[in-house]
């Protein structure tokens, strides 16, 4: 079943989720209508590989050509018209960067596996519950509807400025026709009710410059406050947001909620800049005792621009953090000397900023004791911020090419590469730049999450396990000494965070009968492990009991597992995986003979077994677990044909397949059959394969159990075997003969 069809069988509650992601950006009339497509494609890889997105984007377009003579066939109007404005949208919106279209996409197909995730599993994990409660939600529209209403004051304001123009102009034209008379006219009764009028009108004057101030001074603390703290909290929460999704959390949106918000701000602080220049031209023009603008203005002004310099500097984040192409899934390790992408965005879009920031980047420029390694950047690392690159059209940089470099210390050698020393050593690349608008300059800088340098891809687990703990842990950007004193974990928040790390590396994430398992192999027999707090040191860095590893260095041995070699058996829910040998034996004792379940290996890193439940002659129940297979063994042989394939010889018996059943009552052929490489025991001719006339063999795996041993041989034995050959062997020959033979 494809992602697709399974997503459109969630409750309603996950369907509004999956609503909320697709949007013009990627309509979901194409998701549905080239399901099959899209998920057979490598959007990660192209989201970080040009050439490669723009081969994606054209076939994505000639797939919509496609559907478009389909439908204009079925003469279906409306889709027509939909597809048509699709393709649109792809030509011109994609076509100068193509790795936008392949970043969207893969951010939809990891937010739908996500979701997938959570509806499998009993509860809302205590993470992600916390990131998407009814308060933030409330803040955000609360936000919304301020910002809106600032805007309309400040606009309101500016009527109320240009009303007192007029009024000063009106009271400029009368006083100067007066004091053009003659000295007689202006000692007569008609010239005196006119002075009387003037002193009117000045009063009005003062009153409206009061008023007008006044103005201008709500909106200053309206912006002030809610820059203080809805806004504030606001941004503060999307970079949290932000750090969760990196882990492999939810996909973090928001980004531009607040460009807006950020940008109808500063739009709404030079409109009252402006009014307050207005307002000194005024004065220039006319003043007088008791005049309230050389007194109120001045303060208002300095507001003003303090608070537009605070606006900028929290507008300038990390829209992407740093990451290389060849590791979409490992944000923030970065080795030396490979390339790694990095996105900046200005929150506050003004065209008038168009190419005219330039953004620098640099690496530990602030730290001087952290890490006794130093390193440079080399490769483009001055850019300028446009509006061109980016599909949505925001303020933004991205630096492609930039690789760390580590320098050399002053012995002559580099720093010290222990196993752990360099995972834990974090790193912060920092980024500056100068916005000159409006007679304002004003420095901007931010920095990335802290990032872990290695220079070795061996390295690469346990500085991803690092990143994890770090982001998991603390909300602080820029901790870098974290790990000299690494807090613990809430277990229950860990194990949320690990099946996150199957439903977007795997593509499906754990249910609560498999975290059980890990949180038994974190922690042992514990009753209740949801306050329980787990140590760093315990999760990557002590070793299993009677095991010569970690925990994390046996789960990144799965996940590596599965990524390469079973991961459609895995998408599809085939794999328990997560199951301890006593578990298993209880869940397979009542079940018929020939039942199985695939679990991983306990005790090899990387290795995957199948144990299936048989009956004795005297009506016991005896288990089969076969010796488990790793990736060298995989690589030569394809875990579904492996399945179908395998053969157990028993004392004096003709070779079998004992495993007829997938837990809890599936039939094999049902479960796995749509993976098989070929048709089992099919015949091949020696024309259909191998050249020179001969007849092309197959591994099939067979184990010999003996009478007094309840546990099969190694399956290494896999003999050369073809199908042809096999056939007639069962055919033709008695059981004692096929022993012989396959012995």
């Amino acid at each position: 079943m494809s992602q697709w069809s399974q997503v459109q069988q969630l409750e309603i509650k996950f369907l509004e989720q999956v609503d909320q992601f697709y949007d013009d950006n990627f309509p979901m009339e194409i998701r549905h209508l080239l399901a099959q497509w899209i998920e057979s494609q490598d959007w990660e890889a192209a989201a970080n590989n040009e050439a490669m997105a723009m081969i994606l984007l054209q076939n994505l377009i000639i797939q919509v050509d496609d559907q478009l003579d389909r439908v204009s066939q079925e003469k279906n109007l409306l889709l027509i018209h939909n597809l048509k404005r699709v393709k649109k949208l792809l030509q011109g919106k994609y076509h100068g960067n193509p790795m936008h279209i392949a970043v969207i996409i893969s951010n939809c197909l990891r937010e739908e596996r996500r979701i997938l995730a959570a509806a499998s599993m009993p509860v809302q994990g205590p993470l992600e519950k916390s990131l998407q409660n009814s308060v933030v939600s409330e803040r955000q529209r609360n936000v919304e509807h301020k910002v809106s209403a600032i805007k309309n004051s400040a606009q309101m304001t500016d009527q109320d400025v240009k009303y007192l123009e007029d009024l000063q102009e009106e009271f400029d034209f009368r006083y100067k026709t007066i004091q053009s008379l003659e000295q007689n006219d202006k000692n007569s009764a008609l010239i005196k009710q006119e002075m009387l009028a003037l002193q009117a009108m000045l009063n009005t004057l003062d009153y409206k410059r009061k008023e007008v101030l006044n103005k201008i001074g709500r909106v200053i603390h309206e912006i002030d406050m809610l820059m203080s703290n809805l806004l504030t909290e606001e941004l503060l929460d999307w970079k949290r947001r932000q750090q969760i999704a990196c882990i492999g959390g939810p996909l973090h949106g928001g980004l531009d909620q607040l460009q807006n918000c950020f940008t109808l701000l500063a739009e709404s602080l030079f409109q009252v800049r402006r009014q307050l220049e207005k307002l000194d031209e005024l004065l220039t023009r006319l003043t007088y005792d008791g005049d309230p603008i050389p007194v109120q203005r001045p303060q208002l002004l300095e507001k003003v621009n303090f608070l537009l310099y605070n606006l900028f500097r929290n507008s300038f984040v990390v829209e992407r953090q740093p990451c290389m192409p060849t590791h979409p899934q490992r944000p923030m390790v970065l080795k030396t000397l490979i390339q790694f992408t990095v996105k900046l965005r200005l929150l506050i879009k003004l065209p008038e900023l168009n190419y005219q920031i330039r953004v620098k980047a640099t690496i530990d420029k602030n730290v001087s004791t952290v890490s006794n390694r130093r390193f440079v950047l080399c490769g483009t690392h001055v850019k300028a911020m446009n509006m061109d690159e980016s599909a949505n059209g925001s303020l933004s940089v991205e630096f492609r090419h930039l690789q760390p470099k580590e320098m050399k210390t002053s012995a002559g050698n580099k720093g010290n590469e222990g196993p752990h020393m360099v995972t834990e050593e974090l790193h912060s690349i920092s980024f500056e730049t100068q916005v000159c608008l409006y007679g304002l300059t004003i420095n901007l800088e931010t920095s990335s999450l802290p990032v872990v340098m290695i220079s070795n891809v061996s390295q690469l687990p346990n500085a991803w396990a690092s990143i994890i703990w770090y982001n998991l842990s603390t909300n602080d950007p820029q901790n870098l000494s974290f790990f000299n004193n690494p807090p613990a974990a809430t277990l229950s928040q860990l194990l949320e965070v690990l099946s996150w790390q199957f439903s977007s590396y795997v593509g499906r994430g754990l249910n609560s009968e498999q975290l059980n398992m890990l949180a038994e192999k974190l922690m042992g027999q514990q009753v209740s492990y949801n306050d329980y707090q787990l140590s760093w040191a315990k999760f990557c860095k002590e070793h299993l009991p009677g095991k010569s590893f970690t925990f994390w260095v046996w789960l990144e041995a799965i996940l590596d597992l599965i990524k390469k070699h079973i991961l459609p058996l895995w998408i599809d829910g085939y794999v328990m995986g997560f199951v301890s040998k006593e578990k298993e034996r209880i869940l397979l004792k009542d079940k018929t003979p020939g039942t199985f379940l695939l679990r991983f290996s306990e005790s090899n890193l990387g290795g995957i077994t199948f144990t299936w439940v048989d009956q004795l002659e005297n009506g016991d129940v005896t288990f089969h677990s076969v010796e488990p297979y790793n990736k060298g063994r995989l690589a030569a042989l394809p875990f579904a044909d492996i399945l179908r394939d395998y053969k157990v010889i028993m004392a004096d018996n003709v070779p079998e397949n004992p495993l007829k059943y997938l837990y809890p009552d599936i039939p094999k052929d049902k479960a796995f059959g749509k993976h098989y490489s070929c048709q089992p025991n099919e015949v091949s001719k020696p024309s259909d394969g191998g050249g020179k006339g001969y007849v092309p063999s197959v591994f099939i795996p067979v184990s010999k159990i003996l009478n007094d041993c309840t546990e099969p041989h190694s399956p290494s034995d896999l003999l050369p075997m073809s199908p042809s050959v096999y056939a007639v062997l069962r055919e033709h020959l008695s059981p004692t003969a096929i022993e012989t033979a396959v012995s």
